[in-house]
């Protein structure tokens, strides 16, 4: 059946390219009728076959395919520069057709495949090197068959097969070319699996489908097949197919090379008028079918990528950030114990040479610590407990809370970490914040400037596939995962300490944690509650990780705050747990004079002057008086003294600046919507307390006035941004204070300014007139309702008079609002 199959083969008699004629590659010389491995030199001019995409045949011309003499493995390098592009091939083949180069040992092969005794002429050889094979023409003499030249050529490998070196466990292999082969050099890879498309042999003529057995007899003779695969029934996809898996990649090269454009004749299972064949190699698993199944499966494929981004995060860089934490944590351990370095300063201060840090108070603070040792010790004591708590340290600002912490209490502690709140707030933006509280624990790598462009991916792929996919972090994820690593890093250093000759050695990790309070690190939260708006997720995150720490016994945690209201987010945290809280109020006057004089006389000392002397320093006391225990404005005045000021001057300076923050911060700015202070209440408690015999009010009497109207929020978001303050006795409130003692005098340094109380106070009642305006609409509202019934009934009398009352009653504080307006109108015209 083979025979009479391919007994209809088409000769081709198109006459040779111009580019072909006088070619004499391994052409056979006229006195011999052997092919000599000294043939002529190889023409490059039949590559040009490439430019029609066929090799022409003439009269008594043959055409067989060699197989395994390229390199098919490494046909990529085709793509680089010096071989890619037609022209390129032809350069290529006349550098390697050199004998004396090793490049050239593949087309050599092409001398060994023909047995010496066959008598036939070599014409062209056209490589084909992404397929590892070629093309060689011949010229036979008359009488000679194309089957018998094939049957020669195979029966002499046979005897003597060539395996070249980058094929060592394969032989090359001759078939003869029964159709009409396409050159080309387009990037197609050699696969196992050719599609075999059935096309008409003649224009009008139509395609059969070959059935298996007939794709069976045209292919087996080739190599082993593995599976024919033809088109399915229903598909409508034209021309149709069949899918023909080889067993080795070179066997379909060859059956691809040696059948494409091959006729079938109607004898061998074709149509009326034949059926051609055409082929191409068919990928078993294309990069086209990944890519499409990739767009085309969004909803897997981003949430997937995102998972595996994470998954690689976690895996390559969380080790990175929790040793940069560590060392983070380990610089704050201070150089006081290292011998080297104490042996260097007491060398140096034989010389009377200062170096490192000094030994005495630079800001003469030994007065308040003395002042504050019970609150120092009980804060020691509370480090060497295992108390799952916190510890807040609480007062207003100047206080010196920060100090008392980190400069007395863990001056000589081992290992801190301090954690500005205020920092982390301030930032503007997600990625801000993010990157200042990465940069407060040493959380790096952080790659804060990929979060915008991961924002951009998900709003991208929220549209595509409805959902975010995961690629950035919010704030919240970005925070908790700081945090965590923070916590591991610590927990690390607590249990590097242990040994194994310890003799708690067999406790467990937790176990010894919770024996050991005294080895863990501390934990300083700095500024809490600093500009704290509703369902802030930095403070939210902070406080869960704070309460994580200290319920799982791997550090302890300070808190300092000036705010009030700290107790409500941190019992959201422990529920169940007892604050440990110190309070830190202003200093007495004898220790805040105390404290004046030691800085100046270190200030004096500092720069070798002699100390001023008491008696030029007479009004001292008064001023301390005015100033208060507040720790940072004795500092100032202590700093305008030193400078050349007097007390009272000093004392004056700072008055005038804190009226202008006040006049800035209270009184002029704007009102935001989110406030739930105005104005005039502020007013109203500067004027309140200006006036005030002992510098305090009743909470009640503010509460009961007609601006505040039992409104206790205003009062306590003034107290926060620290106008007053609001003294408490058992937890309820009693008194209404200035925020700062320097606030009294400051209080009636403005409202002995004429021209802006009048002008404030004017503000005011005319914010009552109109309070006193509404309320009676509302009560002529209710009366006029009341007026429409048909009759009166005896039960709405009382209301009746009730709501007359009330009219008659708010008419009235109008009359008195508006006789103190038109008196306040009067002093202010005076005053211009």
């Amino acid at each position: 059946m083979m025979r009479a199959l391919f007994a209809g083969r088409v000769s081709y008699g198109c006459r040779p390219l111009p580019c072909c004629k006088g070619s004499t590659a391994y052409r056979v010389p006229k006195t011999s009728s052997i092919i000599t491995r000294h043939a002529s030199t190889i023409s490059s001019a039949d590559v040009s076959s490439l430019e029609s995409g066929h090799i022409e045949l003439g009269e008594n011309e043959g055409l067989v395919f060699v197989n395994n003499i390229f390199p098919r493995k490494l046909q990529w390098l085709l793509l680089l520069g010096p071989l890619n592009g037609t022209q390129s091939y032809e350069k290529a083949l006349k550098r390697i057709n050199r004998p004396h180069l090793a490049a050239s040992d593949p087309l050599r092969i092409v001398h060994q495949v023909f047995p010496p005794g066959l008598d036939i002429n070599i014409k062209d050889v056209i490589p084909r090197f992404r397929e590892g094979g070629a093309f060689v023409k011949y010229a036979r003499k008359p009488g000679a068959t194309d089957t018998e030249i094939e049957a020669t050529i195979k029966h002499h490998l046979e005897k003597h097969p060539i395996r070249p070196w980058f094929y060592p466990f394969r032989q090359a292999t001759v078939s003869q070319v029964q159709g009409r082969p396409w050159i080309e050099d387009l990037y197609r890879i050699p696969s196992p699996r050719i599609r075999v498309e059935f096309y008409p042999a003649a224009p009008d003529g139509t395609a059969t489908e070959l059935t298996t057995e007939v794709l069976y007899t045209v292919f087996r003779r080739y190599g082993k097949l593995r599976d024919i695969e033809r088109q399915p029934p229903d598909s409508k996809e034209t021309p149709k197919y069949a899918l023909v898996e080889f067993s080795r990649a070179s066997n379909a090269v060859t059956a691809k090379n040696c059948i494409h454009g091959f006729t079938i004749p109607p004898e061998g299972g074709g149509s009326n008028s034949g059926t051609r064949v055409k082929i191409k190699y068919e990928r078993k698993i294309r990069l086209s079918m990944i890519k499409d199944w990739l767009l085309s499966h969004p909803r897997i494929v981003i949430p997937a990528a995102a998972a595996l981004i994470a998954a690689i995060t976690v895996t390559v860089f969380d080790p990175i950030r929790t040793f940069f934490i560590k060392m983070k944590i380990k610089a704050t351990l201070h150089t006081e114990g290292n011998k080297f370095v104490q042996w260097i300063r007491y060398q140096v201060s034989k010389a009377n040479i200062y170096f490192g840090q000094s030994k005495s108070d630079a800001r003469g603070l030994t007065a308040i610590w003395e002042d504050r040792q019970s609150d120092i010790s009980q804060l020691n004591s509370w480090l060497t407990e295992s108390a799952e708590t916190f510890i807040v340290i609480h007062g207003p600002r100047g206080s010196g809370k920060r100090e008392l912490v980190l400069d007395r209490t863990l001056k000589d502690h081992r290992y801190k970490l301090v954690i500005d709140c205020k920092q982390i707030q301030d930032a503007k933006g997600d990625t801000a914040k993010i990157a200042r509280a990465a940069s407060q624990v040493g959380y790096r790598p952080i790659f804060s400037w990929m979060n915008s462009i991961s924002s951009f991916i998900d709003l991208a792929a929220q549209g595509m596939i409805g959902t975010k996919a995961g690629f950035s972090e919010t704030l919240d994820a970005q925070l908790s995962n700081i945090w965590q690593n923070t916590a591991v890093a610590m927990k690390n250093i607590t249990l590097e300490n242990r040994k194994k000759t310890d003799t708690d050695a067999q406790l467990s990790d937790e176990e010894y944690l919770e024996a050991h309070p005294e080895l863990r690190p501390v934990v300083v939260i700095d500024n809490y509650l600093h500009n704290n708006p509703e369902g802030n997720v930095v403070y939210d995150k902070i406080t869960e990780w704070a309460a994580g720490l200290t319920s799982g016994n791997i550090a302890h945690v300070i808190f300092l705050t000036t705010d009030v209201s700290f107790s409500k987010p941190l019992s959201k945290a422990l529920p169940n747990s007892v604050f440990r809280t110190i309070s830190l109020g202003d200093c007495s006057l004898e220790v805040g004079r105390r404290f004046v004089l030691n800085h100046l006389e270190y200030e004096a000392k500092n720069k070798n002057q002699p100390a001023q002397k008491e008696e030029d320093l007479s009004e001292l006391d008064s001023c301390i008086a005015v100033l208060g225990g507040r720790v940072t404005d004795l500092e100032f005045m202590a700093h305008r003294i030193e400078s050349g000021e007097t007390p009272r001057g000093a004392v004056t300076r700072i008055v005038e600046q804190s009226a202008s923050e006040i006049l800035k911060m209270f009184i002029l700015t704007p009102e935001s919507d989110s406030q739930q202070w105005s104005h005039e209440q502020a007013w109203h408690l500067i004027k309140t307390l200006a006036h005030s015999k002992d510098g305090s009010v009743s909470y009640n009497h503010v509460l009961e006035s007609d601006l505040f109207k039992s409104n206790s929020q205003a009062l306590r978001e003034l107290e926060q941004a620290e106008l007053i303050s609001i003294v408490s006795v058992n937890g309820s409130p009693k008194r209404v204070r200035a925020g700062r003692p320097v606030y009294q005098a400051v209080f009636k340094r403005l409202t002995e300014d004429k021209t802006l109380s009048s002008r404030l106070n004017l503000e005011i009642l005319s914010q009552l007139i109109s309070n006193e305006n509404k309320s009676i609409g509302k009560y002529e509202e209710e009366l006029l309702l009341l007026g429409k019934l048909p009759k009166q009934p005896r039960e709405l009398t009382g209301r009746i008079q009730w709501l007359l009352d009330k009219v008659y009653n708010s008419q009235n504080k109008i009359a008195k609002y508006e006789a103190e307006s038109a008196a306040l109108q009067k002093v202010s015209q005076n005053e211009h």
